[in-house]
């Protein structure tokens, strides 16, 4: 799914990747996130971290019947943190670059623990 937005200028068109990349750099930089994981829970395994170059597999974007975009994120969390804690800054710094660097509202940010990891 790509995003079209209209600027005075032009036509405007995001792609998933871009969201991604974005969404996903902004994940890892928190507190308490030990990487992303992969939205295809089965195959996924906690020690297999997703590296900047695949974040689309760790992130989903979609446009409700509203028009609303909601960013569904993956992530794996330390072990010796306080997990609400981490995914609500998560939340909020996803929402906030995201929205920063496209000017576009993100009415949701999901946030699913994929995993728990102790770091050494």
């Amino acid at each position: 799914m790509n995003i079209n937005k209209v600027s005075p200028l032009g036509g405007i068109d995001i792609s998933v990747q871009a969201i991604a990349s974005v969404a996903g750099s902004a994940a890892i930089e928190c507190y308490g996130v030990v990487g992303l994981g992969s939205k295809n829970t089965i195959s996924f395994k906690v020690d297999e971290l997703l590296g900047k170059k695949n974040f689309q597999e760790g992130i989903n974007c979609e446009k409700n019947k509203k028009g609303e975009y909601i960013i569904n994120l993956y992530i794996v969390v330390s072990a010796d943190t306080k997990i609400t804690e981490v995914v609500s800054e998560v939340q909020k710094k996803v929402k906030y670059v995201l929205e920063k660097t496209f000017s576009i509202v993100f009415n949701k940010v999901n946030i699913y623990v994929q995993g728990v990891k102790e770091i050494n």
